[in-house]
């Protein structure tokens, strides 16, 4: 299992949620799946510090001398109107920022934790975002930061900003996506219940991650089942047993809170890993055919043309 360090850097009158709600999500991922462990370290010039709630921190690690090459770096907010860059515990977080953080590490800034990284010269030149309160205030640090309204986060390179608090969680979900795979975020989300999001210009979610912004523990379960085994022949029959009701009540159950049917939510996740298969592999479409779930090589295009202008040579191709 690989470890990856995730570092909260915390200053005073950090915004709680801006650190709660990533972290959980962060320690969630480790419960679902196997691949990657996510070690939660609270780092920060003073020793213990006071949230914007009143709550106390203690026994906080100092700023590290070293930060590993693959370290993840979260940024929370800070309560209040402007960040005080220049005085305690801020002017010395900004001194060690400059000093440790390169493109090696992925930088995360929540909510107003972006006014301490264009502080420290680290978004010289990149698109972010921030709370709304705060979009002319990164504008006025550098005027090279290229700052996009309205939006949950943004991604440039290893640099991730987010808007105000609960988009922390959105763009934990996002980072769990990538390093740890979709199927962990989806399960995450749902044990946080929140929504998995994206901003409006960022790619659409892909099929394993669609259609699961809902409650419905028996349809998660067929979901669950499709996901971990697409490429099997799933039956009617099969998926009412996961879901313990009748073959009519999981159809209805599915469209009800997915919107789709049963056989378009497997055609759709089929389709992904067969487009998986043709980037990835030099196998013959016979072989891509069956072992994305499809009868034949001659039912694998039938359905992919339905769904794509090019043929899946042409896709293999490029």
């Amino acid at each position: 299992m690989r470890r990856q360090p995730v570092y909260f850097l915390l200053l005073p009158d950090m915004l709680l949620l801006d650190l709660a709600g990533p972290a959980d999500a962060f320690l969630f991922a480790n419960r679902y799946q196997q691949d990657m462990h996510f070690e939660l370290i609270f780092i920060s010039p003073a020793d213990s510090i006071n949230c914007s709630i009143g709550l106390q921190l203690s026994s906080l690690r100092p700023l590290p001398d070293v930060l590993e090459d693959d370290a993840i770096l979260v940024l929370p907010g800070i309560s209040g109107d402007k960040v005080q860059h220049t005085k305690g515990e801020a002017k010395a977080a900004i001194l060690w920022l400059r000093q440790h953080v390169d493109a090696s590490h992925k930088l995360i800034c929540i909510c107003s934790g972006a006014l301490l990284a264009a502080y420290a010269g680290l978004l010289n030149g990149r698109k972010v975002t921030t709370h709304h309160s705060h979009y002319q205030d990164l504008a006025s640090i550098d005027s090279s930061i290229r700052v996009e309204e309205n939006r949950i986060f943004v991604e440039d390179g290893p640099v991730s900003t987010s808007a105000g608090v609960t988009a922390g969680i959105d763009l934990a979900l996002h980072t769990i996506s990538e390093l740890a795979g979709p199927l962990a975020a989806s399960a995450v989300a749902r044990n946080l219940v929140v929504y998995m999001r994206r901003s409006g210009n960022d790619p659409q979610l892909s099929p394993w991650l669609k259609y699961r912004n809902h409650l419905h523990p028996a349809v998660h379960k067929v979901q669950d089942a499709i996901t971990k085994d697409p490429s099997h022949a799933w039956t009617l029959q099969e998926l009412a047993s996961v879901a313990c009701t009748s073959t009519r009540h999981v159809t209805r159950l599915f469209k009800l809170h997915t919107d789709i049917s049963v056989q378009t939510y497997l055609t759709s996740l089929r389709l992904s890993l067969a487009g998986k298969f043709l980037s990835d592999t030099d196998w013959s479409i016979e072989r891509i055919a069956e072992a994305s779930g499809f009868g034949s090589a001659r039912q694998f295009r039938r359905v992919w043309h339905q769904h794509f202008a090019s043929p899946p040579s042409a896709f293999q191709q490029r």
